[in-house]
């Protein structure tokens, strides 16, 4: 028996055994964008994009190739052991522990490491002879598509292959952890994937809070409602708040240095009303379409619930847009160790992350969560406790909490609450 002759041919094995198992993971984890990219410059990775479009054939093929080279590899290693030793059983034993080491190391782990690094240049290495791999072995190929589809029509296996929002999500703070985008551009794009799921309610200024003129005012009210507020746009109503009928812009009511002489019903415009469940990519679309700057949003009733500009839509994606005449607020503040105050408008979802729990409400503010955990309207010195939260309304506002102060139990107190 030639052992040299067998041990050269165990290692081509072996160096296949590593092809395969190497191809096999820089496929599965090569980045199609990237890849895509290489292609437009290199004729192989155009290929290699081009094998990955076709993925069940290639690792069809991948499968076939391997065990059939690790089957050979392990006969003969057998035969060759067999040879050597006079103990058949001993001989198949070592045999089987030698050779399962050898593949192990040098076909499995160490390959599929190194097409781990850097797959897509692997991938563009190793496809034209995988393509050449894949010619040859379509009827085996085929067969086993076949196989495939029958046992998932047996087993009724339809699993939706729709990549889901959260998802999109993890791949962003994947690569936002990678170093490929930075934490501004990764907010960003958590905005844009979240943004569709957001409805009119979650971003609106409530009705308590809108800046409003009769439609009956004198312009001297309203002028000065202009210089308070610094708004470019007041609503008008008729009668109450609730029955909305136009919007005035500043630049129809300011004429150069004077007050246009027309009336109040002459400048103003129609304004646009949409239900608190409208999504607001949806809102946004008539915004355009109708070249308006305000959504006035209603509840279930047909009253008023409250408004939003396409600013509010904006801030949504880009984070908040501030220009000389905003106050800026801080929402949350520390006043002492582990005591802050807090905005009651702060949004409940904010204010959960701000300080590290989890917990369910209908409504969309600090304060009105405050009245619901209170179960009834909040006033000054109410208190109460929250997992290691005590929270105390110290200002009201309209029948509402306007702010609060939140004392954190230190020993409840993991890591420090950073603030913005």
């Amino acid at each position: 028996m030639n052992v040299p002759l067998y041990i050269a041919i165990m290692a081509v094995l072996v160096l296949m055994s590593a092809y395969f198992s190497a191809t096999e993971t820089a496929f599965s984890s090569l980045s199609k964008t990237r890849l895509k990219l290489l292609s437009e410059e290199n004729k192989k990775a155009a290929l290699a994009y081009k094998l990955s479009e076709n993925y069940d054939k290639l690792i069809s093929t991948i499968l076939i190739g391997n065990n059939i080279v690790n089957i050979a590899l392990a006969s003969l290693g057998t035969v060759m052991f067999v040879h050597l030793m006079e103990n058949d059983d001993l001989a198949a034993t070592i045999s089987t522990v030698v050779v399962t080491i050898v593949v192990l190391i040098f076909g499995e782990v160490t390959p599929k490491g190194i097409a781990k690094d850097s797959p897509e240049k692997f991938a563009t290495f190793s496809a034209p002879m995988i393509n050449v791999l894949i010619f040859i072995l379509t009827p085996l190929s085929f067969l086993l598509s076949l196989i495939k589809k029958l046992i998932s029509k047996i087993f009724g296996n339809k699993e939706n292959t729709t990549m889901s929002q959260e998802e999109l999500l993890l791949i962003v703070d994947e690569v936002e952890q990678e170093g490929v985008i930075d934490q501004d551009e990764s907010e960003l794009l958590h905005n844009a994937i979240e943004f569709s799921e957001l409805c009119a309610e979650d971003i609106l200024t409530h009705r308590v809070d809108l800046e409003a003129v009769s439609v009956d005012a004198d312009k001297a009210e309203i002028a000065h409602v202009f210089s308070t507020t610094k708004f470019s746009r007041l609503l008008v109503y008729e009668d109450s708040i609730d029955n909305i009928v136009g919007v005035i812009h500043q630049k129809d009511f300011y004429l150069e240095t004077s007050v246009t002489e027309q009336s109040v019903k002459e400048i103003m415009t129609a304004p646009i009303f949409v239900l608190k469940t409208e999504k607001i990519d949806d809102l946004l679309r008539r915004l355009q379409q109708t070249k308006s700057h305000i959504a006035v949003i209603l509840d279930e009733y047909g009253g008023t619930y409250g408004i939003v500009t396409m600013e509010d839509i904006l801030e949504e994606l880009v984070g908040d847009i501030w220009d000389e005449h905003d106050e800026v607020v801080e929402e949350c503040r520390e006043i002492a160790d582990n005591i802050y105050h807090v905005d009651g408008m702060m949004k409940f979802e904010d204010f959960c992350k701000q300080f590290d729990f989890s917990a369910e409400s209908q409504s969309i503010s600090l304060g009105g969560w405050a009245a619901e955990q209170l179960e009834k309207i909040p006033e000054e010195g109410d208190s109460f406790d929250y997992e290691k939260l005590h929270i105390t309304v110290t200002a009201t506002d309209s029948n509402r909490a306007s702010l609060l102060e939140v004392k954190v139990n230190k020993e409840d107190t993991s890591e420090e609450l950073v603030t913005e």
